[in-house]
């Protein structure tokens, strides 16, 4: 299994990171990658973020309050 994350804007357009898809071994390793670098996706555009285990999504979540 490998967990990623699926990078979105706000009108569901799937953004490709320039620096590749980061992937991990387990669901803990990607919820604590996203914790610590969801202000830099901002930054970079990204609206929401879809936890995928392979192809499955997981769910989805957005990385703006509120």
């Amino acid at each position: 299994m490998v967990w990623t994350w699926r990078y979105e804007a706000a009108d569901g357009t799937v953004i490709t990171p320039a620096d590749g898809v980061e992937e991990f071994s387990n669901q803990g390793d990607a919820e604590s990658w996203i914790g610590e670098e969801y202000k830099r996706l901002l930054a970079e555009g990204v609206d929401r973020v879809v936890l995928l285990d392979d192809e499955q999504v997981i769910y989805p979540m957005s990385l703006r309050e509120g």
